[in-house]
């Protein structure tokens, strides 16, 4: 729950010290701008908001790994809820109207979990969670969005080392692998989710991994 509210609280703060031109430059999610990435957030912190108030009296079905759907395919560029975000986001047509709206919204998600109870059923895209392991998900998801951010903003600041070594830990064993310790948190991160190639030497570190590799997690 804590890490949780530590990326959180460093993705917020990474976009509110965006500067306006920044909004229209590319991010590390193909296809988006930084102003889509910040919109997709702004709809992440709803779905956020909605699970934590949506109980479960059902068997829990997931957990923090098996939360997610993991593909060896990247993403065909097709769904209809990214071509929504991207109208949305320029529909923003102020960056700080954007930042308002996440900071408005986030800040609400990032009460929400404090306050929420780690044992609690949560009920998600039909699947039932504690409400600790549904928190503990996204602190994957906050990180690699955040890497996402500063993709091509060297000035931004990135995510905090605690959340980036808790994300590498929950993507290791949603591979069932552990990378090699030559590899960084975050090298761990971009490359185990085909956010960036590995060079001849990684994919030599990486072994019989190098195959399995990347998972697009969605």
């Amino acid at each position: 729950m804590d890490l949780f509210a530590r990326s959180w609280t460093a993705l917020l703060a990474a976009v509110a010290d965006l500067k306006d031109a920044d909004f229209t430059r590319p991010s590390g999610c193909a296809g988006w701008l930084v102003r889509d990435l910040v919109c997709h957030l702004v709809i992440d912190a709803q779905d956020v908001l909605i699970t934590l108030v949506t109980p479960a009296d059902t068997e829990v079905t997931r957990d923090a790994v098996t939360y997610w759907a993991v593909s060896r395919a990247a993403p065909a560029g097709d769904d209809p809820l990214d071509a929504l975000i991207v109208r949305l986001a320029a529909a923003y047509e102020e960056p700080w109207l954007l930042k308002f709206h996440l900071d408005d919204v986030g800040s609400a998600a990032g009460r929400a979990a404090r306050l929420a109870d780690p044992g609690l059923r949560v009920s998600t895209q039909d699947q039932v969670l504690t409400a600790g392991d549904y928190l503990s998900a996204y602190v994957l998801e906050w990180t690699l969005h955040h890497l996402d951010l500063v993709a091509h903003l060297p000035d931004v600041a990135g995510p905090p080392a605690e959340a980036l070594a808790g994300a590498r830990k929950l993507l290791e064993r949603i591979a069932g692998a552990v990378f090699p310790a030559s590899f960084s948190d975050r090298d761990a991160l971009l490359v185990g989710t085909g956010r960036r190639t590995p060079t001849d030497a990684e994919t030599q570190q990486l072994g019989s991994l190098a195959a399995e590799l990347p998972l697009f997690l969605g």
